[in-house]
């Protein structure tokens, strides 16, 4: 990325982090280090709302969104319209059948949704050089309230284990405030 538009998204990211009309802000790690990302094509995995996708949008990226929820998708596309930003969203079970296209994205991200079945997946969608960020619980949140099933409650350094292979930019991982317990992530595909 040039340094003039580094420049830009650094002067625009907080503005609009604040601003939400909805107060539907993106995700804090999201916003603190939008600067690391190549511009692109993103798919924002579970996007609930849409809050990190339009974020995304208005920052320049080509934004794609899945999440199961018909009323979520709907509801981004909406907020997507009212921000003035495109985003491509769409409808499907991520558990039975969704596919990640190989070789496509330069910006995969996911927040508090876990799925370890899809890890794979969003290693090989991502182009050489695309960067994953990905934050969710980790099992001291049991202790704070939902998730409690282990099946969606990372271990001890599990995140960071699973992308490995990747060159890890930013790495956190602990109890912060809320409290809530979580990891997050944001590595390279080399």
């Amino acid at each position: 990325m040039n340094s003039i538009r580094r420049y830009q998204r650094t002067q625009q990211r907080s503005e609009m982090a604040h601003n939400d009309e909805n107060n539907q802000a993106p995700v804090q790690f999201l916003v603190e280090n939008v600067d690391l990302l190549p511009g692109g094509r993103v798919l924002d995995i579970a996007m609930g709302a849409g809050r990190n996708a339009i974020y995304l949008a208005k920052m320049g990226f080509e934004v794609e969104g899945v999440d199961i929820s018909g009323e979520a998708v709907n509801l981004a596309a909406e907020s997507a319209l009212k921000a003035g930003v495109t985003i491509r969203s769409h409808v499907d079970d991520l558990e039975k059948h969704y596919h990640i296209r190989e070789d496509t994205y330069d910006v995969i991200l996911c927040f508090h949704y876990l799925q370890r079945s899809l890890i794979p997946q969003i290693k090989n969608g991502l182009r050489l050089g695309g960067m994953v960020v990905y934050e969710t619980f980790i099992v001291d949140q049991a202790q704070f309230g939902k998730p409690k099933n282990p099946d969606y409650l990372l271990k001890h350094n599990e995140l960071l284990e699973m992308f490995r292979e990747f060159r890890c930019l930013r790495y956190r991982e602990g109890i912060f405030e809320g409290p809530v317990a979580i990891a997050s992530i944001i590595a390279q595909k080399v």
